[in-house]
């Protein structure tokens, strides 16, 4: 595109090169895409611009329009809104967007809107609303629950959807289309009546029996021609751009644009090694003893940010560095999300101003907050993705021309091959997709709820709108008249009870007019579900935190247990809130919360296939600095069973004390091969009476079983085909009771069930309870409920990637299947043994004594 130089471009360039500033191309192609009313994506490295390659464009905009007095013109109405999807980040870019509209001497304002803003903030944005609107996903759905919400939007002229990367593959990214759509379709209507207004005229009769001619109008354009609204996402890289820029235009029926930086950002991975390779790693144990080198690394650098993949660890790996250096007290922090929110802030504050030496957390500071202090990260375990792996470099060196340096600290030695894979990953840009979500009929009903508490809807202008996101491009007339007709009668199984007829129609206008009903969806606007979570406060006062219900619901009175790196002991809960006092004790337990084992992704999965590979068409796994130090475990494995390639899987059979042992080793990740296990377990069952346990981690998965596994070269492709998959899968994982468990989430969302009251909320076993009732009524009296369809496809497509284990198996299905009968247990097996001990706790010794006697018998 030729660059165009307007009023706006002029003055902006003039003011960067009076601060010693260019601008880079993709920032002005973007300002040029912005001044024509175009929508794109735009993609940059971290530290590289990427917000004021949108923000200075809608600054450039308004001075194009209003060149002569764009500095003393205020009340100019909403110009833009900034989605992002961390309260966070929203200071942090409200800062930035301030400082240039100071310097630019306009009178533009910015406001926040979240969770955190006050009451009073609201009320001034509702009488007179900023230039600029930061907000999150779930406060602009609150902003279309406002009645008149339309005339909010007739001054817009750019949404902005920062991080979009991370909202699109979640039900928050529904949530942003569901928004999109409805503010273009707002912003459509706007224009047509305005066109419509402008061109009402005399007819031909009147000018007949006035004696003139009659003119000749100008052919009016589409509403969607004269919108002036642009959309743009800012996203980091990932594998599917084209799709991500897809999701996020669908309403608007544009193909817009993506706008690429082409700058290399430079990355320094160093890997820190062991003093010894243990030949037989198990998960965990590591990393925590490796904290001797982590030490001089913070010392020589400005700042380190330290990243922990649990919350849990991160409590550990916080309180371990103060033993270990106790003079970094007060220079050292922790950061997750469970921690208040006024600790987060002064942690985020100090880190901006270079105070704190290093910051111990989570991916509570993945997203773009802007720490240019950070000139080290160090990665502790596996990402379990090359995405998340280069999001978390770019924290450091965060700006254009600075090197990002990452450590890599693995927590077993066998995590090193991750490290490899990382490399090689980075190298030939394998970056993962995030798949959209489609269908999601429960945040659709809160959405319908919401136009419902505030103007209303008409449905057949709703069906469009709805109908032009990429969610729900699929969605069929018939069930959408089954989603209203549960809005209004409760649907075919609640059609009794009144609470579920939250819907009213007027005048072809559906509202929800019961103040009651409207009261309880306003507090729960927004809400998509995550574990149940308890606030932490001191006895004599002082907010600390939030915990998850289900480790709270496991201690007793006297527990001491540590949360924002104290040790607290447990008091007793009282109306939700779990009430603590300070505790000297030494040993204390570290919370554990839900989800926290993140599973391989695909595309590491693949290049550590690769990077194991012992020959083939990829380089020398010799290459990989942390494939050397291995040698001495990855020999001990060819020795007594293999190694595969990545065209090959490798089963080994073997027989302990413990009983029968197959291990197989997919290298696809703790869902897939947790999957793959339970089919391969069902398929074998049909064959004879037979039992297994099952263990697994992201490389295999182990079957034990108290008699020999019919499991060789006569069947075993049978058992690893694709076909009947479905079928099987169901079988195999008590798919029923999966799906009543994400179907409690679908009912929350939906409105089926109530949360309570602030700070009355009910607790989890009773929402799991009501929705459980709820998923029993629907099972039996209506089957095809779009909401029980869903929480079975969503068990399919997340918790057992029914996609990914479908390629996995067809990829196996072209392999070559290796059986190998070791003598004693290997490299590989052994972490995988492990963890199903872990698990079972078979014995009442010391779990890690047990580990090393078994890894002393098995060096002899």
């Amino acid at each position: 595109m030729k660059l165009q130089s307007t009023a706006g471009y002029k003055i902006i360039r003039e003011w960067l090169s009076a601060k010693g500033k260019e601008p880079f191309l993709f920032q002005q192609q973007s300002w040029q895409h912005i001044i024509h009313h175009q929508s794109g994506l735009v993609n940059a490295p971290t530290g590289c611009g990427k917000t004021f390659s949108v923000f200075l464009g809608a600054v450039i905009d308004f001075i194009n329009r209003n060149p002569k007095n764009y500095q003393t013109k205020n009340k100019n109405g909403l110009q833009l809104i900034w989605v992002t999807p961390l309260r966070a980040l929203a200071k942090d870019i409200g800062r930035a967007m301030e400082d240039v509209i100071s310097e630019l001497g306009m009178n533009w304002k910015v406001g926040i809107r979240n969770g955190d803003t006050t009451n009073s903030d609201r009320q001034k944005q509702k009488r007179q609303m900023p230039e600029v609107l930061i907000i999150t996903p779930e406060s602009l759905h609150l902003l279309l629950a406002q009645k008149n919400y339309p005339e909010v939007f007739k001054t817009l002229k750019i949404i902005a959807v920062d991080e979009w990367h991370e909202l699109m593959g979640g039900k928050r990214g529904v949530q942003v289309e569901l928004a999109i759509s409805r503010i273009t379709g707002c912003c459509r209507r706007h224009v047509a009546n305005t066109v419509a207004i402008k061109n009402v005229t005399p007819s031909a009769t009147e000018y007949s029996a006035a004696g003139k001619p009659t003119p000749k109008l100008p052919s009016q354009k589409p509403a969607t021609e004269n919108l002036q609204l642009s959309i743009w996402g800012i996203s980091a890289t990932i594998g599917n751009l084209e799709q991500a820029k897809a999701v996020l235009l669908a309403p608007t029926g544009l193909e817009g644009v993506i706008v690429m930086a082409h700058i290399k950002k430079d990355i320094r991975i160093e890997s820190i090694i062991p003093d010894e390779i243990e030949k037989y790693p198990w998960a965990g144990h590591l990393g925590i003893k490796l904290i001797a080198k982590v030490i001089p690394i913070i010392y020589s650098s400005k700042t380190t940010l330290i990243f922990i993949n649990t919350r849990g660890m991160s409590e550990r790996w916080y309180q371990a560095l103060l033993t270990e250096a106790p003079d970094l007290a007060g220079l050292i922090a922790l950061h997750h999300g469970s921690i208040e929110q006024d600790l987060r802030l002064w942690v985020e504050d100090n880190l901006h101003t270079g105070k704190l030496k290093a910051v111990v957390c989570t991916a509570s500071l993945d997203l773009g907050v802007d720490f240019r202090p950070v000139d080290t990260v160090i990665q502790v375990g596996s990402p379990k993705g090359v995405a998340r792996f280069l999001q978390r470099a770019g924290r450091s060196g965060h700006q254009p021309g600075s090197v990002s340096t990452i450590y890599f600290l693995p927590t077993h030695s066998l995590e090193l091959v991750e490290a490899a894979a990382l490399k090689k990953g980075i190298e030939e840009n394998y970056i993962e997709s995030k798949e959209p979500m489609l269908l999601c009929f429960d945040v659709l009903l809160q959405y319908l709820c919401t136009l419902a508490i505030s103007d209303g809807f008409r449905p057949d202008e709703v069906f469009k709108e709805i109908q032009s996101t990429y969610c729900f491009s699929d969605i069929t007339t018939e069930e959408w008249q089954e989603l209203l007709f549960f809005l209004t009668q409760g649907g075919k199984a609640l059609q009794q009870y009144d609470e579920y007829k939250k819907i009213v129609i007027t005048d072809g206008v559906y509202r929800i007019e019961n103040r009651r009903i409207a009261m309880r969806h306003r507090m729960h606007i927004g809400t998509i579900v995550s574990d149940a979570m308890l606030k932490v406060k001191f006895l004599s006062g002082g907010y600390i935190g939030v915990i998850e219900e289900y480790f709270i619901s496991r201690l007793q009175a006297g527990d001491v247990f540590t949360l924002a790196g104290r040790n607290l002991e447990f008091l007793m809960i009282k109306e939700m809130t779990v009430l603590v006092r300070k505790s000297n004790s030494k040993k204390s337990i570290v919370p554990s919360w839900m989800g926290g084992r993140m599973s391989l992704s695909a595309n590491l999965g693949q290049k550590l296939r690769e990077v194991l590979a012992p020959s083939g068409t990829h380089r020398k796994r010799e290459t990989y600095e942390e494939i050397r130090v291995l040698q001495p475990l990855l020999q001990l494995q060819e020795q007594l069973s293999g190694i595969p390639n990545e065209k090959e899987l490798l089963i080994e059979h073997l027989e302990t004390k413990e009983g029968f042992h197959v291990f197989v080793y997919p290298f696809e990740g703790r869902l897939v091969n947790e999957a793959m296990a339970a089919i391969l377990a069902y398929r074998i069952s049909l064959t004879m009476p037979i039992s297994f346990s099952i263990a697994m981690n992201d490389y295999g998965f182990e079957l034990l079983s108290d008699q020999p596994i019919p499991l060789d070269d006569t069947n075993a492709y049978e058992l690893f085909s694709a076909d009947n998959l479905l079928a099987d899968i169901q079988k195999s994982m008590n798919s029923t009771e999966m799906a009543k468990r994400r179907f409690r989430d679908i009912a929350v969302i939906g409105g089926l069930i109530f949360q309570g009251m602030p700070g009355e909320q009910v607790k989890a076993r009773h929402l799991q309870s009501s929705a459980g009732l709820l998923f029993t009524v629907f099972s039996e009296y209506d089957p095809n409920n779009v909401l029980l369809k869903q929480a079975y496809r969503e068990v399919l497509d997340q918790q057992m990637e029914e996609v990914r284990l479908r390629n996995a198996l067809e990829r196996i299905a072209g392999s070559k299947i290796i059986i190998n009968f070791p003598e004693k247990l290997t490299p590989f097996c052994f972490p995988i043994l492990v963890d199903g001990l872990s698990r079972n706790n078979l014995s009442s010794e010391k779990f890690e004594d047990r580990i090393k006697r078994m890894q002393e018998q098995l060096d002899k």
